[in-house]
């Protein structure tokens, strides 16, 4: 019944990213029902990736100045910037809640003018530009039990949000059946299947996820993220390499 389930949801995933190819959903044993195994060209993020039309890019101090500004935006002043990580095709935002210190949202600035089935009509759901700020796909949308119904709603989509597309039900919580010592542990097991000597480098806590940041040989890679009630796994394979980062100060209080 599980994998029936499982196999739904990457159906529905399919529809949602309008990906051509995705990466194969295999089996694990116990409560890890299913994860997006790395392997081949995707490891580097380039499966999937935009095909840019003109080589022009915004910077990182671009994309810190439209990451900061966005809470304003959404008229709630508990919201900050964690991180920022820069990558060949993108810049990742966790965005936190300053008054719990857990983590909120991930959304993506457009690096450069993108096209194909990353960019205008294709994944993000119509046309997107230049600096503009989104939603992740994936888990931020899928798995987030407290604002996966705003990212969805954000991104067009029709599923609803939250955990599995809506079906979560009760409050929403960092306190997870799966703990964060749990789901390193998972993951640094898909790490050691499918990219051998690589480890988990950082870990940022969701309402129902966890997202970590993995390297190998003194470089990151890239990330994934855990279901703090499954186990499942989802590699972020839409970032392509990484560039750099720039990390925020911690305002939480509590």
């Amino acid at each position: 019944m599980k994998s029936k389930v499982i196999l739904g949801i990457a159906l529905v995933i399919i529809g949602l990213m309008g990906m051509a190819v995705l990466i194969p959903l295999f089996s694990m044993s116990g409560y890890r029902d299913g994860y997006w195994p790395m392997g081949g060209p995707g490891m580097m993020g380039d499966r999937g990736a935009p095909q840019y039309s003109n080589g022009l890019s915004i910077t990182m101090d671009q994309a810190k100045y439209i990451a900061e500004q966005y809470p304003s935006s959404l008229n709630n002043p508990d919201l900050a910037v964690k991180e920022i990580m820069e990558f060949d095709y993108n810049f990742y935002v966790i965005f936190y809640e300053k008054s719990t210190g857990i983590g909120a949202f991930e959304m993506l600035i457009w690096k450069k003018d993108p096209g194909g089935m990353m960019g205008r009509g294709g994944m993000m759901g119509g046309s997107v530009i230049m600096g503009q700020i989104v939603p992740e796909p994936g888990p931020n949308m899928m798995w987030n039990t407290k604002y996966g119904g705003m990212m969805c709603h954000m991104s067009g989509d029709m599923m609803g949000g939250g955990m599995m597309g809506g079906q979560y039900e009760g409050i929403p919580t960092a306190d997870m059946p799966i703990g964060e010592d749990e789901g390193r542990r998972i993951g640094q097991q898909y790490l050691d299947e499918y990219l051998s000597g690589a480890t988990i480098e950082e870990s940022t806590t969701f309402y129902g996820y966890y997202t970590f940041d993995f390297g190998k040989d003194g470089e990151i890679y890239g990330m994934f993220s855990v279901n703090g009630y499954n186990g499942q796994i989802w590699y972020h394979g839409w970032h392509g390499p990484f560039i750099g980062m720039e990390e925020y100060e911690d305002d939480h209080h509590d």
